[in-house]
Order: structure tokens, then C-alpha cells, then sequence
């Protein structure tokens, strides 16, 4: 330990040199987890909103209306049925076109509703909507007037795409970093190592074993490590407050607290990353250690 923090301060150019790199490497990996948090919560909150709607007929009957309801309602994969009527369903129409002239203009020509009414199906997992529109394409009922559960499954498909998307991204990032750490580490040693060579050459000399020798190194590696995870803990937590604002306005109506996440999950998150570091250091150096010590 003596000999290491003797190290890191007589070479406090290529200290602070390695540990911005390191520092830099975890702004960007908590950066991606930031977008990866967001990014997955918005996926959520959208498949929280799936829906799928069955189109039945105008002429269709109170009763047997009702006993579709109860025979999709006991199906597993369905968490709650709801009934719109031809006129919940015109009103909620207008409200979504208030804006658009052509289209209500269109519909008071018309004179009467278009619409037909619809049971409007909420699975109890979206990722098992698939498996559900299956089961609703085998109910047999003369009252059904539409089963077109297009949209559903392209919505679905998207999303499916956009998750994986981003795992790769995410993945290919994250690799990124790691062989840059590696770099930093390998280099910052490999430095250390060339300014002590006529110590390492004494020491060899008088019987010094390895571990004498090469353990201020290694430990070095773990310095640099705790010292890129105090600076980037210290940091990260204002830029979120700042950016905690910004997102409640872009996410209106949706729960994407960045600030509680890291707030709740800061001992796995920054405890799982300074071990990830300092592995990565500590082999690192290793690799430098076993090639350049050699003396």
C-alpha cells in the first residue's frame, strides 16, 4: 500500500490521466443505463396501454354481448374486458380528432354513427398478447363483426424490435468500454513499471519475491479503480438531479424517475461497476506486470 500511493503521487500526471479515462468510461456506461432505464420504462408504460379490440355487431343483443364478456373473461391470459357502445365509442372518437376539421365535418355529413360497438380486451401481460389474439381468432360467435388484430401485432413487432435494438447497442457499447480500460490499465502500468525498472532490478537483485514487487502495481490498478467510482458517484447523482426535470415534462403522465432509480439501486449499481473496474484493472496490469517486469 506504501509503495503503491508512493507511486500514484510521485506520477500524478499519469494518475489523473488514467483515472479521467476510467472516469470518462463509467460516464458513458451510467449514461447508457440511463437511456436503457428510460427506454424500458417507456416500453412499459406503452404495453401497459395494449389493447385489443373485438368489433361486434350493431344488431347484437345485451345478452349475448354479455356472455362473450364472460367467456373472454375467463380466459387466463386476460386481465379485464371492458364494453364500449356505439355512442362511448363516437364520443371518444371526436375527442381524438377535435383537432382535425375534415374528419368531423366528415362525420356530422355523414348524420349518423359509423361506429360499431366493441369489447376492448387487456391481457395481463403484453408479451403474451400474441398468444391471446390466437385464442380470440377460435371463438366462435355470430355477433363478432371484426377480428382484423393487424395493428396489434405491428405494434408488438416494433416494440419486440426496439427492445432488442437496444440491448445490442447497449452490449456493443459496454464492450467498447471495457477494451478501452483495459487499454488505460495496460498502459498506465506498462508507464510505471519503465520509471521503476532500476528499483525492480535492485529488488531482484537482493532476493526481493515477486509479490513484493508486483503487488504495489496490482494495487494500483485497484487505487485507480475506487478513485474513478468516488469521482463519478460524486458527480453523476447533481447531473441526474438536473436532468430529473427534464424528464417529468417529457415523460407527462408516464413514472420514469431516474433520481429514484439510481437513489435506490446506487450500492448494486456503483458496487457491481467498481468490481467490473477494478477485475479489469487488476488483469490488466497483470498482463503489463507478467510482459514488462521482466527485468
Amino acid at each position: 500500500m506504501k509503495f503503491s500511493v508512493q507511486d500514484i503521487t510521485r506520477n500524478i500526471w499519469l494518475t489523473i490521466v488514467t483515472v479521467t479515462i476510467l472516469i470518462l468510461a463509467l460516464f458513458s456506461v451510467n449514461m447508457l443505463m440511463v437511456v436503457r432505464v428510460i427506454s424500458q420504462n417507456a416500453i412499459d408504460a406503452v404495453k401497459q396501454k395494449i389493447d385489443i379490440s373485438l368489433y361486434l355487431k350493431t344488431d347484437a343483443s345485451d345478452a349475448a354481448i354479455a356472455n362473450l364478456r364472460t367467456q373472454i373473461t375467463g380466459m387466463d391470459l386476460v386481465k379485464q374486458v371492458s364494453f364500449v357502445s356505439k355512442n362511448d365509442a363516437l364520443t371518444s372518437f371526436r375527442e381524438k380528432n377535435r383537432n382535425n376539421a375534415d374528419v368531423l365535418n366528415a362525420l356530422r355529413e355523414l348524420g349518423q354513427n359509423p361506429l360499431s360497438p366493441s369489447l376492448v380486451i387487456l391481457p395481463k401481460n403484453a408479451d403474451d398478447a400474441p398468444q391471446l389474439i390466437a385464442q380470440l381468432q377460435n371463438i366462435d360467435s355470430d355477433i363478432i363483426d371484426s377480428r382484423d388484430f393487424t395493428d396489434n401485432t405491428l405494434l408488438l413487432t416494433k416494440i419486440n424490435g426496439i427492445t432488442g435494438k437496444i440491448n445490442e447497442v447497449g452490449l456493443f457499447l459496454i464492450f467498447i468500454f471495457i477494451f478501452t480500460s483495459m487499454l488505460v490499465a495496460y498502459n498506465s502500468i506498462k508507464v510505471a513499471i519503465y520509471t521503476h525498472r532500476r528499483e525492480i532490478e535492485i529488488m531482484r537483485l537482493v532476493g526481493a519475491p515477486n509479490s513484493f514487487i508486483f503487488m504495489p502495481f496490482l494495487m494500483s490498478a485497484v487505487i485507480y479503480a475506487l478513485f474513478s467510482i468516488l469521482v463519478i458517484t460524486t458527480v453523476f447523482f447533481p447531473f441526474l438531479s438536473l436532468l430529473q426535470p427534464y424528464m417529468d415534462v417529457f415523460f407527462t403522465g408516464y413514472n420514469v424517475n431516474i433520481m429514484d432509480y439510481f437513489t435506490s439501486n446506487w450500492l448494486l449499481i456503483f458496487g457491481s461497476q467498481f468490481l467490473a473496474v477494478a477485475f479489469i484493472s487488476v488483469m490488466s496490469s497483470w498482463l503489463a506486470i507478467r510482459r514488462y517486469a521482466r527485468v
